[in-house]
């Protein structure tokens, strides 16, 4: 059996294409479907709820981290995970396998074995780099994981706009909605992740990072 349908998520139209030529000759009968930012992959995800996929690179553009990971695992749980990243180290994998990833490769990874890596993950198994020993977790971010998964899919874009240094009135703007309703949002998103304020919402986002990717957003908050 083939997968009917995967979401393919990378902001390197390169890699993706390259990815996606060689898989398409080996997956005859798969839909591919593409995002290459946050908001396209949540547009494919919330329409495509029946994916037997996700290809994730943890890098797409305006993910922070394994915020986007958490987030499809708490609101898409049906959907299986595989990380594909540039970063192979012990700790990013041992995180991405904690936050519930059903596989993680490195994209340094011939593609013979990522496409046997999506087959693993589709019969229900796991899959990890053969060089790799499941250890303990050493970020000690679970609590902070567990807030980010509270959020509902609209607070979690609205905080993403947030990281994006975006005021109240234009989140409302492209949104569609009042400025009020977007600090009823801002409220709710301050109570979930304990925090007063953007700053400090945007720095619990940003502990999820990954290693050497920090983000150095100056953000000017709406009153």
């Amino acid at each position: 059996m083939q997968p009917d349908k995967i979401i393919v998520a990378d902001d390197h139209p390169l890699f993706r294409q390259a990815l996606l030529e060689t898989l398409r000759s080996k997956l005859t009968h798969t839909q591919w479907l593409e995002a290459e930012n946050v908001n396209e992959l949540n547009t494919l995800l919330a329409e495509n709820t029946d994916a037997d996929l996700l290809l994730l690179d943890l890098n797409i553009l305006s993910a922070h981290g394994f915020n986007t990971l958490i987030h499809v695992r708490r609101h898409f749980p049906q959907i299986p995970v595989v990380v594909v990243s540039a970063y192979d180290d012990v700790d990013t994998i041992s995180s991405a396998m904690e936050h519930g990833s059903s596989g993680f490769v490195p994209k340094s990874t011939p593609v013979e074995t990522i496409f046997l890596a999506i087959n693993e993950v589709f019969s229900g198994n796991i899959w990890t780099p053969p060089n790799f020993s499941a250890q303990t977790a050493q970020s000690g971010k679970s609590d902070i994981a567990e807030r980010i998964a509270s959020l509902t899919p609209q607070q979690y874009k609205i905080l993403m706009m947030f990281a994006e240094g975006l005021l109240n009135k234009q989140i409302a703007y492209d949104l569609h909605v009042s400025e009020a309703t977007i600090k009823a949002h801002a409220t709710a998103i301050f109570k979930k992740l304990n925090v007063r304020n953007r700053t400090q919402a945007v720095i619990t986002l940003n502990e999820l990072d990954l290693s050497g990717t920090a983000f150095e957003t100056e953000l000017s908050a709406s009153k």
